[in-house]
C-alpha cells in the first residue's frame, strides 16, 4: 500500500494561525485603563514637600493644571534641582504623570514614572506596577519594543509581578522574538504553577507556538504541559503534532502517536485517518487499517468517493484480516520477539487490550527484544485496559528515541479518571 504522507505542520495551522491579540488583548487593555488611572490614585495621600522644594513643586504643579504642557519640562528641571527629600521627588514624579497622561505622552509617562521609581517613596510592587501598567499601554499601541521594555522594568523591580513576565512574553512574540518569548513565557509558567497558579490555556499556546516556531527542543516539553493543564482533542492534536514536525519520528513512532490521537479522540481530518490506515498496513496489521477506515467513514471524515480512500479501501480487500484463532497459532509458532510485538498490536487492534499486554510481556522475556519499543507498547495497552500503575511503570522504563512519545501516554494515563 502506498504510504500517504501528511505533515504535521499543516496539524497545528489551526492554532498557529489564530490572531494573537484576540488572545491577550483583554488583559493589556485592563493595565491600559489601570494606567491612566494610576496618577488619581497617587493623589490620595496628603504628602508634604520640603520647604526648600515647596515653591518650585507649586509652579510644576500650576503649569500642570494649565496644561503648559511646553514648560512642563522646565518645570521638572527646576524641581529636581531642590528636591531634598523622598517625598519631593515623589510629587514631581506625580506631577510628571498628571502631565504626561493629559498630553497623551507615552514617553513622559515612563520618564514620570523612573522619576517615581527613583523618589523610593513608593514600594516595589506599587511602582512595579506603574511600569506594568504603560507595558500595556505601548502594548495596545503596537509600540512593541518600548512595552518590552517597561515590562523588563517592572520586572526588574519586582520579580513577582508575574502578569509583567506573561506579558513580556507575549510582546516579544509580538516582535518575531519567537526564542525570547518562548524562554520569557516558559519562565512565567514555571514560577506560576510553583505558586500554585495555573496560567491561560492562550499563555501555554503562545508558549509552544514561540518554541515551535524557533525550532526549539522545548517545544514538545511546553506541548506536553499544555496538554495537563488544559487536555482536549484540539491540545492533543496540535501537541502531537508539533512534536511530530520537530522530531520527524518513523513509521512505527509515528503510529503510536497516531493511536495515541484515536485514544483521546483527536483524529479530525482525512488526512490522519489516511496516515494511520496507511502506516499500520506498512506494518502489515490490516485489521488495525481496516478498522480506522471504517471509523473515518462512519465519522464523515472520509469520503468513499475520494480517489485516496478508494485506493487504500481497494487495497485491504486484497489483504487477509487476521482472526483471533490467527494470533493464538502465530503465537505458537512465533520466531523473535518482533513478531511477539506485532501480534501484540494485532491483539490492540482488535480492542482486546488484556491479551496484548500479556503477548508483549512475552516479548520482553526473549533475547535480542527491543525492551523500549515492547515497554511502551506494553504501557499503551495496558493504559487502554484501564490499568493506570502498570501502563506508567511500563512507559517510565522507555528511553532512548521512544522516550518522547512515552510520555506523551503517561500524560494521557495521568490524565485518565
Amino acid at each position: 500500500m502506498k504510504l500517504v504522507t501528511t505533515t504535521a505542520l499543516a496539524l497545528v495551522a489551526a492554532f498557529a494561525a489564530a490572531p494573537a491579540a484576540a488572545q491577550y488583548g483583554a488583559a493589556a487593555q485592563q493595565q491600559q485603563t489601570a494606567a491612566q488611572a494610576a496618577p488619581a490614585k497617587q493623589a490620595a495621600p496628603q504628602i508634604k514637600p520640603s520647604a526648600k522644594a515647596l515653591k518650585a513643586i507649586v509652579d510644576l504643579q500650576d503649569a500642570v493644571k494649565k496644561n503648559d504642557f511646553a514648560n512642563v519640562p522646565a518645570k521638572v528641571a527646576a524641581a529636581k534641582a531642590v528636591a531634598s527629600t523622598k517625598e519631593d521627588r515623589y510629587l514631581v514624579g506625580k506631577l510628571q504623570l498628571d502631565a504626561a497622561r493629559a498630553a497623551n505622552d507615552n514617553a513622559a509617562l515612563v520618564a514620570a514614572i523612573d522619576t517615581i521609581a527613583g523618589s523610593g517613596y513608593l514600594d516595589t510592587e506599587k511602582v512595579g506596577g506603574l511600569y506594568q501598567d504603560v507595558g500595556g499601554i505601548f502594548f495596545n499601541a503596537k509600540q512593541f519594543p518600548q512595552a518590552a521594555a517597561a515590562y523588563q522594568k517592572a520586572i526588574a523591580i519586582d520579580s513577582r509581578n508575574g502578569e509583567a513576565s506573561r506579558m513580556l512574553g507575549i510582546t516579544l512574540f509580538e516582535q518575531g522574538q519567537k526564542s525570547e518569548a518562548a524562554a520569557a513565557l516558559q519562565k512565567y509558567i514555571q514560577t506560576s504553577s510553583a505558586a500554585g497558579q495555573k496560567p491561560t490555556e492562550d499563555t501555554y499556546r503562545i508558549a509552544v507556538q514561540s518554541a515551535f516556531d524557533a525550532k526549539l527542543p522545548e517545544a514538545s516539553g511546553l506541548a506536553r504541559q499544555w496538554l495537563e493543564a488544559y487536555p482536549s482533542a484540539d491540545s492533543w492534536r496540535n501537541s502531537i503534532a508539533v512534536y511530530r514536525n520537530l522530531n520527524q519520528p518513523d513509521t512505527e513512532g509515528t503510529l503510536d502517536l497516531l493511536r495515541l490521537m484515536q485514544a483521546t479522540g483527536s483524529l479530525a481530518t482525512p488526512g490522519d485517518y489516511e496516515l494511520y490506515a496507511a502506516s499500520a498496513a506498512d506494518q502489515s496489521n490490516y485489521n488495525e487499517a481496516q478498522a480506522i477506515v471504517d471509523a473515518g467513514l462512519n465519522a464523515k471524515v472520509l469520503d468513499p468517493a475520494n480517489a485516496t480512500v478508494r485506493e487504500i479501501l481497494a487495497n485491504l480487500k486484497t489483504k487477509n484480516k487476521a482472526t483471533v484463532a490467527d494470533l493464538e497459532t502465530a503465537e505458537k509458532t512465533a520466531q523473535n520477539p518482533k513478531a511477539y510485538i506485532r501480534i501484540g498490536d494485532s491483539y490492540s487492534a482488535m480492542g482486546q487490550f488484556a491479551k496484548a499486554a500479556e503477548v508483549y510481556r512475552k516479548a520482553i522475556g526473549k533475547p535480542g527484544v527491543d525492551q523500549n519499543v515492547a515497554n511502551l507498547h506494553l504501557g499503551m495497552a495496558l493504559a487502554r485496559a484501564g490499568d493506570k500503575s502498570g501502563a506508567a511503570a511500563a512507559l517510565n522504563a522507555v528511553t532512548g528515541p521512544n522516550a518522547d512519545i512515552a510520555k506523551f501516554w503517561l500524560t494521557y494515563v495521568n490524565r485518565k479518571a
